[in-house]
């Protein structure tokens, strides 16, 4: 049996990999790993990470619940 256990939410802790700002997007990788990123870099860099990802956590609809 396989078990798929749900990613933890992303917190103020999580930082973007490519500028630091707090992170809203996870990208788990199918050959392993995780990339984090910001809503700008998450809506750059995801059309060419997609096909390489095994699980996108997009959390970026909380940007809007803050306004």
């Amino acid at each position: 049996m396989v078990t798929t256990l749900s990613p933890s939410p992303l917190t103020a802790s999580d930082r973007c990999d490519r500028c630091g700002a707090q992170a809203y997007v996870r990208v788990t990788l199918s050959k392993g790993g995780e990339l984090l990123f910001c809503g700008h870099h998450a809506r750059k860099h995801l059309p060419a990470l997609t096909p390489l990802a095994a699980h996108i956590q997009d959390e970026t609809e909380s940007l809007a619940d803050s306004n």
